[in-house]
């Protein structure tokens, strides 16, 4: 199978271009089966990060172009002779958004559209869109499904919603088969340390003093970036065409909650936590109905929230030298 990465740098998209290689042992060993060839396409603006993919670069049928997705003609050299397409790339930080939403809705949805025409052209097989929960808005109670009417709050989330209906769009319209996928909140190894988990564990690994929106009420499902990369694996192999399938991690917390157990795991106390004014347009809740997943594909998370976010700070203690040169660039950035 012959598979087109876009984002293959970042977070999540590093973690699907790994895990596609984990199953796969050296070329003589023919009781695995073999490596698919990987195209990953990123353009490594501040949080790609090209040594994410070092464990697989030296990997038979791997490739790695710098490119950006937006880019039709370069789109329109890379796509031929692909089987499937598999879309991370993204900008996914909200309050980069909320700061200006301009290069949201460049990137999120002129680009998928570039990469739809191109997928279309040149007749890829499959493309796979990964989304976020994020486009459903806010719930109080209950779980979203699949079918629940989009309601975005952030200009992060509305640029994803958009990127979402173009795809079903193109299934609609001309039959291409497309698969989306939602997740909830992913954490893990190789996330930017912008994001919560990582921001607060390398901030106070550093002594640094750490920042929690308003009440700290807001909840979220936590989701590791292994077991969403399972969901979009069973998603591309198995997924029905024009299918929205929600992956989440089945644990609920609070910021607050999730606060408690960093400051925990490090050995810091809630000294180190300052209180700082909420968001605007702050979700209050996320959920995620998983029942199509797991009854049409089978889909069941692996790794528990207390084993994950345990390995997962161990993992920032272990790796400073990945984590302090980002942070750096990303404070040159803001």
């Amino acid at each position: 199978m012959r598979i087109l990465v876009t984002g293959g740098a970042g977070f999540i998209g590093s973690e699907f271009v790994r895990s596609l290689y984990a199953e796969t042992a050296d070329p003589e060993d023919t009781s695995r089966p073999s490596a698919p060839q990987v195209t990953v396409l990123d353009k490594l603006t501040y949080s790609g990060v090209e040594a994410n993919l070092a464990p697989v670069a030296d990997r038979a049928g791997y490739r790695f172009v710098r490119g950006d997705i937006c880019d039709a003609d370069l789109v329109d050299q890379v796509m031929p002779g692909h089987d499937v397409v598999v879309h991370f790339a993204a900008e996914s930080h909200v309050d980069r958004s909320i700061a200006g939403a301009g290069p949201f809705v460049t990137t999120n949805v002129l680009g998928t559209q570039v990469l739809l025409d191109a997928a279309r052209k040149h007749g890829v097989g499959r493309f796979v869109h990964v989304s976020t929960d994020e486009v459903y808005g806010s719930i109080d109670e209950g779980s979203w499904t699949e079918d629940w009417p989009l309601a975005p709050n952030s200009p992060y989330s509305a640029s994803k919603a958009a990127s979402d209906l173009l795809v079903l769009a193109y299934h609609r319209t001309h039959g291409m088969d497309v698969v989306v996928t939602r997740c909830s909140n992913n954490y893990g190894p190789y996330q930017f340390p912008e994001k919560v988990i990582p921001l607060f564990t390398t901030n106070l690994l550093d002594g640094r003093r750490i920042p929690l929106y308003g009440d700290g009420g807001n909840i979220r499902d936590w989701l590791h970036v292994s077991d969403h990369c399972q969901g979009i694996r069973l998603a591309m192999e198995r997924g029905r065409a024009g299918t929205v399938y929600n992956i989440g991690g089945g644990t609920e917390a609070s910021n607050k909650e999730l606060t408690g157990m960093i400051l925990d795991a490090v050995g810091a106390g809630w000294d180190m936590v300052d209180r700082v004014p909420d968001r605007k347009g702050h979700d209050l809740r996320y959920s995620l109905d998983i029942s199509r997943i797991r009854e049409e594909l089978g889909y069941r998370p692996q790794v528990t929230f207390a084993e994950g976010l345990a390995s997962t700070i161990a993992w920032y203690r272990d790796h400073r030298d990945w984590w302090e040169p980002l942070r750096a660039r990303a404070e040159l950035a803001k």
